[in-house]
This record gives C-alpha cells, structure tokens and sequence, in this order.
C-alpha cells in the first residue's frame, strides 16, 4: 500500500518563482496546487482540502495575513506555513501568533521548505487524529484502552477522571509496563484540553544533547545540522497537554530549565535569543521511587513539588490477580486473528500464579506470540515460556522461586535475565517485553554484571 502524497497548496505570486517552486517540491511526491494571489488561494482551500499551505506575504487581491485568517476558520484547516522577505519578519511573526505553523524568508532552499512541510503536515496529522478518536468515543468510553476487571484498578480509574478536571500537573506512578501511558492519554482526553494536542516524549529514549531541542526547539544554525527553526514539544502542545514519561531519568541542567518553563510559562528555544511563551499541562510519569531519587540528589526538589500536584499510582499486575484473566483473552482477540486459540483453565491457573515483574507489556507480549504460534488451538501449560510455567528465575547459581524470601533486586535481575535468554539475547525485544527502554535495559545489564553466554566454547 503506497502512503498518499502530502496535499500543498502554493500561493506565490511570483509566477518564475512559484513554477520553480512547484517543480521541485513535486520532485520531492509532494502534490502541489498553485494560486496566484489570495484571493484565488482562499477559493482553492474552501474547494479542497490541503496538508498544508505555503503562502506569501505579500500578494494581490488578498495578502498572507489575510489567507491565513480564512484558512484557521475552516473545518479541517491545512497549516500554515508564511514565505516572506526579510523586511517582513516582524509580520510573519505576528502571523503565527494567529494560527500559522512557522515561517520561512525568501530565498528559501527547497531543502528547507520540504522540512518545514513534512513537520507542518506531522502536526496536522496529530490534530486529525485527535478529532478523530474524540469523535469515536462517548461518554461511557471514558477509558476505551484500558481493561480491568479489578476494584483497585477502578479506583485508580475514578481518581483519574476527577484529577482530569483539573490543569494542574499530574505524577503517574508504577513499575514498567503497568499502563501509566494509557492513563496520561486518558486525563487528557477527559480534561478540558481534550481539544488541544497531546504530545508525548520519553526522557530516557533520546540522548540529553538533543532532549533539549526536543522540548524547547532550536532556531537555525543553532548546532551543526539545524538547517531551520524546529518547534519543540512544549510549543507544539501548547494550549493541551504535554506528557514526559520516565522524567526521572533527566539530567540535571535539562531539569532546571524543565522548572523554569513550568514555573514561568516562557522558555528560550536552543540557539535562540527570543522568549516563547506557552501554555501548557503537564503530566509526568516514572517508574522510580522518586522520593529516593530526591533524598539521594538525583533528582530536584522543587521539581518534584512543582510535578506532585496530584499524584496516581498504578498497582503493579502481581496486586490485582483479577486482571490477568481478563487481559489474556483480551490481547489474543486483539490480534484479530479469524481463528484464535483459547486458554485452557491450567494455563489460565499458570498466568494467575505468575510474579509479572513485566507487568501488563509482559502478558501481552507473550499473548501475541501465542496467537501466533498457536492459532485455533488451546492454549495448555507447555505452550506457555518454560520461566513462566516454573514460576521461577534462574540467577546463574540454581534457581529462586517467586514464593521464596528474595529481594526485590535479586528479582529483577533473575528475571531479565531469564526474558534475555528466552529472546536470545535480543535486547530490543527484551526492552519491549520488560516494558522500559534499551537504554534502561542497557544499564541494568551493567548494574548486574550479567554476560552473554559464549556459545563457541
């Protein structure tokens, strides 16, 4: 299946210019529609819809200023990007204020135009998205991804729709894969912000000197490679909500100007000389005991007290048995397979007696490879992961049952090493079946000490 080509509309009156213009952006599979002053611009958009415009500034009949207006009023408004010669910054400026996405000045590269248009044209695709999933859901889908069948988790669930209607910032608490991204998605979509964006970064997935432009952006020739401006996250979630997943894992100088932001509501992007002032919800998340990571210095105390405003944990899958049944034969019919297996009542007694340290990411992993591997039969004991079925980690000197008297720490450790050798070593697959990322995983094969068995001897 081929992607659909990205829907421009050029409106430049410089006819040499705008045929210059049209040939190459459509070498790059853009489809590209040109008008040739405003007003036939507007005609175009209200005829057709558009990924995104780029539009001039100075034009005949009606000038940028004046499409962009015509364009934000529309039911599915392209973004806007304006094209304007340098003695008119300070009004392209002014336009973005109004609803335009950047800003680019003659002459522009077409290098840098096809960047600003596949950013302008991933935002609006974030927007469609939004209204679409808001328009699919009802009152009495409050949280459509989220399966439970335990009272715990309905708390939990209940403290989540009352901490929605507040704008103040939201701590989500729990171990790795317990489903605290799925709650950040639900406070937003039950929060007066619903109609704004959600954007959403994980802090430990992305290294520190480029976390910084990830969040506040950078201006042009800020570092080498920053060919144009880049909107940061804490832009492009302006006016909704903006969710920071394992923000403990932040590095000191990134935290404070993380407080600053929050406290001020202003921020400087990289390179940039400028404030930029946003608006903004913030819902954190970790899987850290944070306070401990406060006491050690580790992480800021005032940041934290700026975060914790309202604070939801999620039990881990281990503390609501309920659950386990219930999101098995969930994730086997979330394949969609035409002939899926079941689970026969010994591997259901097997999943409910299990330890989880994988929480819900471990369960639904696992369930996907058996809807694949056992498609249209039953599900028994010895279809399921030999560490599963023993109840127990291997940790290099025998074994250690889950019922045993053994730290929380020997278990972690007996445990990913167990899901490493059930992957062969496959740390991408591991990471996502543990639910935390390769960088965390990384580090706690460090911490452990544990070593690849060197199958050449």
């Amino acid at each position: 299946m081929t992607e659909t080509a990205i829907k421009i509309l050029l409106a430049e009156d410089e006819r040499n210019l705008s045929r210059i213009l049209e040939t190459q952006l459509r070498k790059k599979g853009f489809e590209v529609e040109v008008a040739y002053d405003g007003r036939q611009a507007v005609e175009l958009l209200r005829d057709s819809e558009f990924d995104v415009a780029l539009v001039d500034l100075v034009m005949p009949e009606l000038d940028g200023i004046g499409v962009l207006r015509e364009a934000v009023d529309l039911d599915a408004p392209p973004e806007v990007v304006i094209v304007t010669g340098n003695g008119t910054v300070e009004t392209a400026i002014a336009a973005m204020k109004l609803g335009a996405y950047d800003y680019v000045t003659k002459p522009c590269r077409v290098a840098e135009l096809e960047m600003l248009v596949r950013r302008a044209h991933e935002k609006r695709q974030l927007a469609v998205e939004n209204v679409r999933l808001q328009t699919r859901l009802s009152r009495h889908e409050e949280f459509p991804e989220i399966v439970t069948a335990s009272t715990i988790m309905e708390d939990v669930l209940e403290l989540a729709r009352k901490i929605a209607g507040s704008d103040s910032a939201v701590l989500i608490c729990g171990e790795s894969g317990t489903g605290k991204e799925l709650v950040a998605r639900a406070i937003h979509r039950l929060s007066p912000r619903a109609d704004g964006p959600l954007t959403d970064i994980n802090c430990a997935a992305i290294q520190e000197n480029l976390l910084e432009s990830e969040l506040f952006g950078h201006e042009r020739g800020a570092f080498t490679g920053a060919m144009t401006r880049k909107l940061g996250l804490f832009e492009l979630a302006d006016g909704g909500t903006l969710f920071m997943d394992e923000i403990a894992e932040l590095a000191p100088r990134l935290q404070s100007k993380l407080l600053r932001a929050l406290e001020m509501g202003e921020f400087f992007r990289v390179g940039g000389t400028q404030k930029v002032s946003t608006d903004i919800r913030l819902v954190a998340a970790t899987n850290r005991d944070i306070d401990s990571e406060v006491a050690d210095g580790n992480f800021r105390e005032d940041l934290y007290y700026r975060i914790n405003t309202l604070t939801v944990f999620i039990p881990p899958l281990r503390d609501r048995p309920d659950d386990i049944p219930v999101l098995a034969r969930h994730f086997l019919k979330e394949q969609l397979s035409p002939n899926p297996p079941h689970l026969s009542d010994d591997a259901l007694d097997v999943l409910v007696a299990y330890h989880w340290p994988g929480n819900v990411r471990e369960l639904r992993n696992i369930m996907e490879r058996l809807a694949i591997l056992c498609a249209g039969q039953e599900i028994r004991p010895q279809d399921l992961p030999r560490d599963l079925v023993q109840g127990r980690r291997t940790d290099g000197g025998g074994t250690s049952t889950v019922g045993q008297d053994i730290s929380l720490e020997d278990l972690e450790r007996a445990h990913i090493e167990a899901v490493l050798k059930r992957e062969n070593w496959h740390q991408g697959r591991t990471a996502d079946t543990l639910g935390i990322s390769a960088k965390t995983l990384y580090r706690k094969i460090r911490t452990y000490g544990l070593e690849r068995p060197d199958h050449g001897q």
